[in-house]
């Protein structure tokens, strides 16, 4: 298939620069993934869509406040690092900018001192390997000192960094927030359990690779970054108790729906495991375990909006999202949701 495929117009005020105050507020698309009908609603409607038996798999990372500012040892040039990988108890793999002040040997001061790194190795694409000084706990140190990786589209500050974590988030390791999931309250999911749905959680440390573009033009060529997933044996009997009693699973994120049908054997059963995946999902992929999905709008030519043609089609989500730009959703991690059931 052609990248070009996957293109859609998307004027630059539909991109959701903010939350909105209430979670669950947001707008909801519904998409019947077979024939393409669609309804709106709000996403505290998604209860009536759910059916006793069903079973909503959860991404339960947390992210990282892990863009840091600071400032070079000596000369007091301001720097920024991403934290993109613990390579060590206290070293880390960083994306740096400018990345010509950061050359091997170079020390950097962040706050009032609580935090010092230096460059200890270059990596590839012009990654820097650094370690870190601070006393206590890192995370703590983070929490004080860092701010949330935002994604290049939104332009706005975050005031409230919670509102880049899911309310059931809990794993600390992400780069980015699995965005399906902010639309959730707790006393909606509460709502949701008691009407006999089943919640069941896995984790998948969302990469920054989740941003990068598609480069080739045939995008069965593209190579897909890899991230770091778990999964219970509680989460595994779960799912393969809804799929044996004829149920869905509906995956809420496409961080869930990778997880689930990297895992997924032959029969759609899955097990307790941990590992790396880099599945790319595209149309003409053959679900395994995922019958449903609530996701968010995303980037035209991503392989996100690729994955969310596959569990349909091609034809019916590129309307679907022509139906979106018309009616003003709200776009991307931000934005407002849809559930192609």
């Amino acid at each position: 298939m052609n990248i070009k495929d996957f293109y859609f117009d998307l004027p630059e005020e539909l991109i959701a620069q903010h939350p909105i105050e209430k979670r669950d507020e947001s707008r909801l698309m519904v998409v019947n993934k077979n024939n393409g009908e669609i309804e709106h609603k709000k996403f505290k409607n998604i209860i009536g869509y759910l059916k006793p038996g069903d079973c909503l798999v959860l991404n339960d990372t947390r992210v990282l406040p892990a863009r840091l500012i600071g400032s070079k040892e000596g000369s007091g040039g301001k720097i920024e690092f991403l934290l993109l990988k613990r390579t060590g108890k206290d070293t880390w793999e960083t994306l740096v900018k400018p990345g010509k002040r950061a050359q091997i040997g170079s020390k950097f001061i962040f706050g009032e001192g609580e935090l010092k790194g230096e460059v200890i190795a270059l990596g590839q694409e012009g990654n820097r390997f650094v370690k870190f000084t601070y006393e206590g706990l890192f995370e703590n140190v983070l929490d004080k000192l860092g701010q949330m990786p935002l994604p290049p589209y939104i332009k706005e500050r975050l005031e409230d960094k919670e509102r880049y974590q899911t309310v059931y988030s809990k794993e600390v390791g992400s780069a980015a927030a699995p965005t399906a999931g902010l639309h959730f309250t707790n006393e909606l999911l509460e709502e949701i359990k008691s009407k006999g749905i089943k919640i069941a959680f896995i984790t998948l440390h969302v990469g920054l690779g989740t941003f990068r573009p598609v480069k080739v033009e045939k995008i069965e060529e593209h190579l897909m970054h890899s991230e770091y997933y778990q999964i219970s044996k509680e989460t595994a009997d779960i799912i393969n108790e809804t799929k044996e009693n004829g149920n869905r699973v509906i995956a809420v994120g496409t961080t869930s729906t990778r997880t689930l049908e990297t895992i997924g054997d032959a029969d759609g059963k899955v097990r307790e495991q941990s590992g790396w995946t880099d599945i790319f999902i595209y149309p003409g992929y053959k679900f395994k375990v995922v019958d449903a999905l609530i996701t968010n709008f995303h980037l035209p030519e991503s392989t996100l909006i690729m994955l969310v043609s596959a569990l349909s089609s091609r034809d019916i989500i590129m309307n679907a999202y022509k139906t979106a730009v018309e009616n003003k959703y709200r776009f991307f991690s931000f934005g407002d949701a849809m559930f192609l059931k």
